[in-house]
């Protein structure tokens, strides 16, 4: 399913010139322009609230994201993201949402981000789940894979293999996958199925390494030591979930978000 751009006068979020869109980019103008879409006024006053933890500007140039890429966008939910990625790839580039639930998934995504293509542009919606892992989109026609907190979440589905398998299908030579998770305690088993919703940094590259991707930077752009890994309840103990309600509320809400690896890979 494909929302088609249309251009309109009422998009005030795109603050660079266009030559500053094109292909070419610098980092320093990247920055620019990923931090005054950050600012937008479209952005929703909850996403913004968890920028001091998610970090996305400084994320998303750290992956090299350029304005005229093709992206996609793994498990978007809510769109976090996308309130970013779309509007900065909207002149130049593509961005391609796959989103779980499939059908179902599809449609709810494109009842929240159809009805503004002034702010997103183009955006192409596949549906992501285990019967449909092959469907991102074409094989060899991304520039980068992005994905944002899943990885224990295929663990626990029993296919991450299945997952990283179809990003390296689906990339182009030398494309780049850019991978945030929850990090475990290196000196801890890992739990195949990620209960937790903690997952070691080696065995992360060591699933991207199976499925034929090298590692080729790592950054602690979305660390957080404060984060003791040792909950009852997991990582939704912390915010934004806060699983255990009021007990306790304040202690969490002094640690913060979880802390979160940041990787770096190439196909």
């Amino acid at each position: 399913m494909i929302i088609r751009c249309v251009t309109s006068a009422l998009f005030i979020i795109a603050l660079a010139t266009p030559a500053a869109r094109a292909a070419g980019t610098s980092p320093a103008a990247t920055r620019v322009e990923l931090q005054a879409i950050a600012a937008g006024a479209h952005r929703s006053a909850a996403n913004k609230v968890r920028d001091k933890y998610r970090h996305p500007v400084a994320t998303l140039a750290f992956f090299g994201v350029r304005p005229d890429a093709t992206v996609v966008e793994i498990w978007p939910a809510g769109g976090y993201w996308t309130e970013i990625l779309a509007p900065y790839l909207r002149d130049h580039g593509h961005y391609i949402a796959a989103v779980g639930g499939h059908d179902a998934g599809v449609k709810k995504f494109t009842a929240a981000f159809g009805s503004k293509p002034e702010l997103y542009g183009k955006i192409t919606v596949t549906g992501l789940d285990a019967k449909h892992i092959q469907a991102i989109a074409p094989d060899g026609t991304a520039d980068f894979v992005l994905t944002f907190r899943n990885v224990h979440n295929w663990m626990k589905a029993g296919h991450a293999d299945d997952m990283f398998a179809a990003f390296y299908k689906v990339l182009k030579k030398g494309g780049t996958l850019g991978l945030v998770e929850h990090r475990a305690e290196p000196t801890k088993p890992q739990d195949p199925q990620a209960a937790s919703g903690y997952v070691r940094e080696d065995y992360v590259i060591a699933l991207a390494k199976k499925a034929g991707f090298t590692v080729i930077a790592r950054a602690d752009i979305n660390a957080n030591p404060k984060d003791t890994k040792d909950y009852a309840q997991g990582v939704w103990t912390l915010p934004p979930t806060l699983r255990r309600g009021a007990q306790d509320k304040d202690k969490y809400l002094a640690i913060g978000e979880s802390d979160r690896m940041t990787l770096l890979f190439r196909k």
